[in-house]
């Protein structure tokens, strides 16, 4: 996607995406971060956030799922808290168009870059304090955003606590997508001998950011068996075999194989 700052614009977009996936077999979809809106200042975002229950974007997905018998993963999008604090919160939707699962993105971006970008996630939005294995079609799979990819950490758990499928959706920058996205995806997906699934935001934002797009979906072997290689609106349907995970954590057995140590020298 490349969600602008009206909600209204991003649901039309997200369901045409949607039926689009669904109609071409699709049984779990997957958007990028960010779905609902993308607003750099924290007053505007303040102005239009919503509820859960009062988000036109969780509606509809709602809505979708149940239409189109399909597990709806939307990646994330701002929810105002019961406490007036903002959280980036996943969405998981069966086919029964209930929600099963949600995630609170964890790690804040909280950066500066060389070019003269400078990011406070913290200031936005508060910070996720749980760890989210969903159960999708009966697969286990790790909820993650974007920033999270970064702790290797959150991916690991989940892969020793059965998770066969990874995601991060994102809304990567431009600078920091041309430098990492593709190496970062890959190396959770070897790391845990998992599928990694990454539906990103693309392209120049109407709030002035540009995100780097390249959707992605890797192998446990670290293969890219899917990606949309650009940064404009779109949708890919990739057919995944479970059993390519096994086969993996057989071949590289390092979920079995670490040790406890302690750390020497001064």
């Amino acid at each position: 996607m490349r969600s602008s700052t009206k909600p209204e614009e991003n649901v039309e977009t997200f369901s045409k995406l949607v039926k689009s996936a669904a109609g071409d077999g699709a049984r779990y979809v997957q958007s990028p971060e960010m779905s609902g809106f993308v607003e750099q200042s924290r007053n505007k975002l303040f102005e239009i956030v919503k509820p859960a229950d009062e988000d036109m974007l969780v509606a509809a997905a709602k809505s979708l799922a149940k239409t189109h018998q399909i597990w709806l993963h939307v990646g994330s999008t701002a929810i105002l808290r019961s406490d007036g604090k903002v959280a980036n919160r996943a969405f998981v939707i069966g086919p029964d168009g209930e929600i099963a699962s949600t995630y609170d993105k964890i790690h804040m971006f909280d950066v500066d870059l060389d070019n003269g970008e400078s990011w406070r996630e913290s200031a936005v939005y508060e910070p996720g304090t749980e760890a989210v294995i969903s159960k999708i079609d009966g697969i286990n799979t790790g909820l993650a955003i974007c920033y999270d990819m970064r702790f290797p950490q959150l991916f690991r758990d989940y892969a020793m606590n059965g998770a066969e499928i990874l995601t991060s959706p994102a809304a990567f920058t431009r600078q920091t997508g041309e430098a990492h996205w593709h190496a970062l995806l890959r190396a959770r997906a070897i790391e845990n001998g998992a599928f990694m699934v990454a539906a990103a935001q693309g392209g120049l934002h109407e709030d002035g950011r540009e995100t780097y797009g390249h959707s992605l979906i890797v192998n446990p072997w670290g293969e890219i068996v899917g990606e949309i290689d650009h940064n404009e609106p779109g949708f890919m349907v990739i057919d995944i075999d479970l059993d390519e995970v096994v086969a993996a954590r057989k071949k590289i057995p390092n979920l079995v194989n670490g040790r406890t140590y302690q750390f020497g020298g001064d």
